[in-house]
C-alpha cells in the first residue's frame, strides 16, 4: 500500500490533478505495487522555500510504502516522478524534491498488515 503525497508551490487545475495522478499510478509498478491499492493526496499552493528563495514552481514528494524497495527502484521512481512533473506541470526536475518513507506496520480495514 503507497501513498504519494505532494506538495506543489504552483495552483494546479483539476485536470492537471487528474492526469498526475494517472501517471503516478502508472509509475508505481517500479516498486512493484499496483494502483489498485495507491493513494494519492495532492496540495498545491503550498508555500515552499529552497535555500532562503521561494519556490514559485517546485514540489515535495513523499512516498511511502509498506514494506521497503531496492534502492535501484527508488531511483528509478525519482526519474520517473520529476518526469512527470515537468512534463504535466512544466515543474524542472531541479525544482522537485522526493523522499522514500518504508514502513513495517500499516493500518487499513480496522487491522494492519
Amino acid at each position: 500500500m503507497p501513498f504519494i503525497e505532494s506538495k506543489i508551490a504552483n495552483r494546479i487545475t483539476p485536470e492537471q490533478k487528474e492526469a498526475v495522478k494517472t501517471a503516478l499510478g502508472k509509475a508505481v509498478s517500479t516498486l512493484n505495487k499496483s494502483e489498485n491499492f495507491l493513494m494519492v493526496g495532492i496540495e498545491d499552493g503550498y508555500d515552499l522555500w529552497m535555500a532562503g528563495e521561494k519556490l514559485e514552481k517546485g514540489a515535495y514528494v513523499s512516498v511511502s510504502l509498506f514494506g521497503n524497495a531496492p534502492s535501484s527502484a527508488y531511483s528509478k521512481l525519482t526519474a520517473q516522478i520529476c518526469e512527470i512533473f515537468e512534463q504535466e506541470l512544466a515543474i524542472p526536475a531541479k525544482s522537485v524534491y522526493i523522499t522514500y518513507h518504508p514502513i513495517s506496520d500499516w493500518g487499513w480495514n480496522g487491522s494492519n498488515f
